[in-house]
């Protein structure tokens, strides 16, 4: 979380206040559609302006009409369940109190209090998983009785732990090398090859059940950290096209498919591939990637460049689409990874990508580990 902060204080504020009162504050988009035009209506759609649907906190409601949108807002808000089949497990709900979806911020008192001391069972793979491991492991340093259960639906290989040391992003692969460290130290246990499907209470503790039957040991908390997706659901009224089991734009989707790759290397995109049968209407950032996991700011940075200049009117600008991501140093698809016996190798780059322009990496002084989502 205080990195989130950080990115807002060194990102998003200047932007803000460059733009002055054009930003509202305390606002929530609750719908965009055409104005006098719902989806299904074809008639002078094109040449009608978007109208916008903002709630405030106060609870007036504001209607603004727009020229074009571009949805930036990411799929922070919207985290993905514990349950394997992408809905929430049985008893999720009801366990909520002792269920989180965030990495903890160990620093605020209240949140320490919460974990010191006890069984955590940490849910998901990649960076976020990473992180909450370590911050566990290193409040066990301090705070006996502290312990992790990782909970992954595949089983060890090479590249459970990222990339490491051929990570081209290298704050990216210490994460990893934290994770594992974590568990040759003791301070995490790994529970592999399970998938699950509900939870159960154990008197004051949690028990996880997979969709076999299989029982985890008891746990004082959970920390689910199984990925995010996007939420659609103000966007009803426009046409989006979307591609049916990444919900990212369809000319997008296969340049970023997990079960593909994993190494990190995406080809060059822009307007082109964000647009939508709706027109002037863009998915951007992480939400343009709808669940795929890999995204990095520096792709949005380039995405919205070039959804600015399709705007303009400039469309060679829009065209020119310059993107040149650090690999991961893992290659593999997602759908081998969540083989619990699957062998998967590690190394350089040897996911391929098409021939695309090689141009200098682009970044605006963002922190050295890329965040990934919004704000």
């Amino acid at each position: 979380m205080a990195r989130i902060f950080r990115w807002c204080e060194i990102y998003l504020q200047p932007l803000a206040d460059v733009l002055g009162e054009r930003v509202r504050y305390g606002a929530k988009v609750t719908g965009v559609a055409r104005a006098g035009r719902d989806r299904i209506v074809d008639s002078g759609r094109d040449e009608q302006p978007f109208t916008v649907h903002v709630e405030h906190t106060d609870g007036r409601e504001e209607r603004v009409l727009a020229r074009a949108v571009i949805d930036a807002s990411g799929t922070w808000s919207t985290p993905n369940p514990l349950g394997a089949n992408g809905l929430p497990a049985l008893g999720e709900r009801a366990a909520h109190g002792r269920i989180s979806y965030r990495i903890p911020d160990l620093k605020d008192p209240a949140v320490r209090a919460r974990y010191a001391g006890r069984r955590t069972a940490v849910v998901g793979t990649g960076a976020s998983a990473f992180t909450a491991l370590a911050h566990l492991a290193d409040l066990a340093t301090d705070e006996p009785g502290t312990h992790a259960v990782w909970v992954l639906r595949r089983g060890i290989t090479g590249s459970t732990y990222g990339g490491g040391e051929a990570d081209q992003l290298p704050a990216r692969g210490a994460l990893g090398l934290r994770a594992k460290k974590a568990v040759q130290d003791g301070h995490a246990s790994v529970l592999t090859g399970f998938r699950t499907a509900a939870v159960e209470t154990d008197g004051q503790q949690l028990v996880l059940v997979d969709e076999d039957g299989h029982r985890s040991e008891p746990v004082d908390q959970v920390i689910v950290l199984t990925g995010l997706r996007p939420d659609l659901s103000f966007l009803s009224e426009v046409r989006l096209g979307l591609d049916e089991r990444l919900q990212a734009p369809v000319s997008l989707a296969p340049l970023i498919d997990p079960d593909q790759h994993s190494c990190g290397t995406v080809y060059p995109h822009g307007a082109n591939e964000l647009a939508h049968p709706e027109k002037d209407v863009y998915l951007v950032g992480m939400k343009s990637y709808g669940r795929a996991p890999t995204f990095l700011a520096m792709t949005g940075y380039e995405q919205v460049r070039s959804v600015a200049a399709a705007l303009a009117g400039d469309h060679e600008a829009a065209d020119r689409v310059e993107l040149t991501l650090p690999e991961t140093g893992v290659c593999g698809g997602a759908g081998l990874f969540d083989q619990p016996d699957a062998h998967q190798a590690s190394g350089g780059g040897c996911c391929s990508v098409p021939a695309g322009p090689q141009v200098l990496s682009i970044g605006l002084g963002a922190p050295t580990a890329d965040p990934s989502d919004g704000c």
